[in-house]
């Protein structure tokens, strides 16, 4: 399935697939955590998924808005830190596996 958008279910079949195999929880890894993960993750729980990210598994990028730069380390801790308030269990993969 190809993607076109920063929200996995946009334009896919992604919800019809996950629905029809009766899929509940869904874990995130990926990149860009500001855009893809980020985009996505909202939408499914919205959809009423439970997610999870696996924070050392996603990866992002320094940003740039009006001059201003923002380190990826910052990046990353103010989406995921976001996330976690509501839409998302946050976990490293270690914890994650042996859980």
């Amino acid at each position: 399935m190809k993607k076109y958008t920063p929200n996995s279910f946009v334009g896919t079949d992604l919800l019809n697939y996950l629905k029809s195999k009766n899929i509940t929880d869904l874990v995130f890894t990926g990149m860009m955590t500001q855009m893809c993960i980020d985009a996505t993750v909202r939408a499914a729980k919205d959809f009423g998924f439970k997610c999870t990210v696996i924070d050392d598994a996603c990866a992002t990028r320094a940003l740039e808005v009006n001059g201003n730069q923002v380190k990826a380390k910052d990046v990353q801790t103010a989406f995921l830190a976001g996330l976690n308030l509501y839409y998302v269990d946050i976990k490293n993969t270690k914890d994650y596996i042996a859980a």
